[in-house]
């Protein structure tokens, strides 16, 4: 099984829900790795620059991966890719993130994908995060982060996933604050408009716990494709 979460925004919860299916899948048998192929916002360590989402990442796959395979491009500083990528004088190379990826896959039964910010972020001069997970042929899981307006960027994400021609297979409501005002009622209403099954709702956590997490979702229904050769 392989899926790309992507968010609301930054901050919804992303790497909550990306940890929390890695569980599920090592729960359910197989090997499991995850993969953050861009993380913006690192800090330098003897081993170089490491972000901490993508290690929590690392630490819960089945096997020994190197962190440049778990993380291919990791940038210091916490901006939209491109501009922290312009800022530090590089590049986000999309062929090293295909060929990290490639390698995941062959010694992987599951591979969960974590994006960076929203569907919409950056990359390059004409690439996106959305280019992408359709240039890795993942299916896509949505994060809701649960707060004032998360209705509009939520049913926005969607028109857009929907619009880039991949197959939206789940989302999932993450409470981002105790006690949100018409919690259950913004749930309700992006069940009725958004064209994907619930696959769990996160509630609010002092101390995110994935895997507690995990027991209050369920994975998604993904659909097997041939995979084409990557070009790069």
């Amino acid at each position: 099984m392989e899926f790309f979460i992507t968010g609301t925004d930054t901050g919804c919860g992303k790497t909550l829900v990306t940890l929390a299916f890695m569980e599920k899948l090592r729960a359910s048998g197989g090997r499991v790795a995850g993969m953050k192929p861009v993380a913006a916002g690192a800090e330098m360590t003897s081993g170089g620059l490491r972000n901490g989402d993508a290690l929590a990442i690392q630490a819960r796959c089945s096997g020994s991966f190197p962190y440049e395979i778990i993380n291919p491009c990791c940038l210091r500083t916490p901006a939209a890719p491109h501009l922290a990528a312009a800022a530090e004088g590089t590049r986000i190379d999309i062929g090293k993130i295909h060929r990290a990826a490639a390698e995941l896959r062959q010694t992987s039964d599951h591979l969960v994908v974590e994006g960076a910010g929203g569907w919409k972020v950056p990359l390059t001069e004409n690439l996106d995060m959305a280019d992408l997970c359709r240039g890795l042929e993942l299916p896509v899981v949505l994060a809701v982060g649960l707060k004032l307006g998360c209705i509009n960027h939520a049913l926005l994400s969607v028109d857009s996933i929907l619009a880039s021609g991949v197959l939206l297979v789940g989302w999932v409501a993450n409470s981002l604050e105790r006690g949100m005002p018409f919690e259950a009622e913004n749930i309700a209403t992006l069940q009725q408009r958004i064209p994907a099954p619930l696959l769990g709702h996160l509630p609010w956590q002092a101390k995110p716990d994935p895997a507690w997490s995990a027991g209050r979702l369920r994975l998604p229904k993904t659909r097997t494709t041939a995979r084409r050769p990557s070009r790069y």
